[in-house]
């Protein structure tokens, strides 16, 4: 139904509109050229659409504004790092007040005790460690699986996102395990340590673990990162049976799936997890991550490890643990990421659903939109997919950076690479019915 004639038309005309209206972050950008590499400080921000990205001058709640001076309805949020919104007066003010009386000192602080027992109360695990980002987490918590289960290879799904870990880099291509298509210079190839399945594919998951040489499967609770792809009923409970029955632990990787709720879907769903990790979104855009195990995992964790050894396993880091990031941890826990901020949230995030699919049907496009929590998705096939698979086969780039572009010219950041929107607690109904008339006025043109 898409005209791609049309589509590349009004790419153009987008993407000259927006160099018209951003000339402070094109010459940001031409500055950095200078400096940074490919004049940004992170590599994949090159793909934002437009030629160059915007460069934000300050954020606030559900609002950002840039460098020429035009303000955003952010449905990116930091893609989760920041979903309870920009700047949360809690975490602002606990924060300072520890950047006063130091950072970081390589000690604990009360916090750190603080945080472990809320994790402990929303996530059910007995023990919890501290990290600086998720993807460290989950390197954390592969490198346990493999000590103490001394079993090599490691299981996830395909199409799965779990961090820079060297691990996950695998798919499937016609069904024969391969690295994964733009992975950087592979210590080892993944083929050698990790066995790949789809996700919802429970027979080959079965298949997978029949050898018990797999020391962990490692999934996010619902698939995030290609889309919102929801297990089948069952799927959870099989998964825990099957990994229980072959002696394999299971990690859940909770990062993007708290938008479930407090406790994200482990709580949520009434899971039973070896252990847990997550990041982002619980220090209120302070880099923080932690990951939580059964009193089962400390026992045997405790079993195959010494304290001479302790500072030189692979894992930790100096600046783990430190006094600033337990300080917004335990602010956003206490006082931001509640119970009645996803009340206000999820509600929202429906709203925000409701008007996406009425747009989809007013126009019968084979597209979807899918929700968990407070985090929407529309995607380009007609139903929800299954799989990692599934999803990616209805990729459509040119499409998405049409769509990304023509929404930030008309004062909408969604979520790069897909089209995601994160909705925070304050975010308000008009920024929700706002996105609707903006998402159907850039599709009416493209339509035959």
């Amino acid at each position: 139904m898409i005209n791609r004639h049309l589509l590349q038309e009004r790419m153009i005309e987008e993407q000259t509109q927006f160099s018209i209206n951003h000339p402070r972050s094109k010459a940001l950008f031409e500055r950095a050229q200078d400096s940074l590499l490919d004049g940004v400080p992170m590599n994949w921000m090159v793909k934002w659409p437009g030629g160059f990205p915007v460069f934000v001058d300050s954020g606030k709640e559900a609002y950002f504004s840039d460098v020429d001076g035009h303000q955003y309805i952010d449905f990116c949020l930091g893609d989760t790092g920041s979903m309870v919104g920009h700047g949360p007066d809690p975490v602002v003010e606990m924060v300072v007040d520890r950047v006063r009386r130091g950072t970081t000192f390589m000690l604990p602080t009360e916090d750190a005790i603080w945080v472990g027992e809320e994790l402990q109360r929303r996530f059910g695990l007995r023990y919890w460690q501290t990290a600086l980002t998720a993807t460290d987490a989950n390197r954390f918590a592969l490198r346990l699986a493999r000590q103490i289960t001394g079993r090599h290879r490691v299981l996830v799904f395909n199409w799965c996102y779990h961090g820079t870990v060297d691990e996950t880099f695998i798919t499937l291509r016609n069904g024969v395990p391969s690295s994964r298509r733009g992975n950087i210079g592979p210590a080892v190839d993944p083929t050698i340590t990790t066995k790949v399945v789809e996700f919802n594919d429970l027979q080959a998951l079965e298949q997978a673990l029949a050898d018990r040489d797999v020391a962990c499967v490692l999934t996010e609770p619902v698939m995030t990162n290609i889309g919102i792809v929801h297990p089948i009923p069952g799927f959870h409970k099989t998964l825990r049976e099957l990994t229980r029955r072959t002696g394999t632990l299971l990690i859940i990787d909770e990062t993007h799936t708290m938008c479930a709720g407090p406790g994200g879907y482990t709580q949520a769903a009434g899971l039973e997890p070896d252990l847990v990790t997550v990041g982002k979104a619980i220090a209120g855009g302070i880099p923080a991550a932690v990951y939580g195990f059964s009193e089962e995992i400390a026992r045997r964790i405790r079993q195959t490890t010494t304290v001479e050894d302790a500072d030189t396993g692979g894992i930790g880091g100096t600046l783990a643990g430190n006094a600033l990031s337990l300080a917004a941890m335990r602010a956003t826990l206490e006082s931001v990421l509640t119970d009645s901020a996803y009340r206000r949230a999820i509600p929202l995030a429906q709203r925000f659903v409701e008007g996406v699919q009425s747009v989809i049907a007013k126009h019968d496009l084979p597209w979807n939109v899918t929700r968990l929590g407070n985090r929407t998705e529309y995607w380009f096939r007609r139903s929800p997919a299954q799989n990692g698979s599934e999803a990616a086969a209805s990729m459509d780039p040119l499409l998405d950076r049409y769509m990304h572009l023509a929404s930030l010219n008309r004062g909408i950041l969604m979520t790069p690479f897909h089209n995601m929107a994160l909705i925070s607690p304050v975010t308000t109904t008009e920024s929700i019915d706002y996105h609707t008339a903006v998402f159907e006025s850039i599709i009416t043109p493209l339509l035959e």
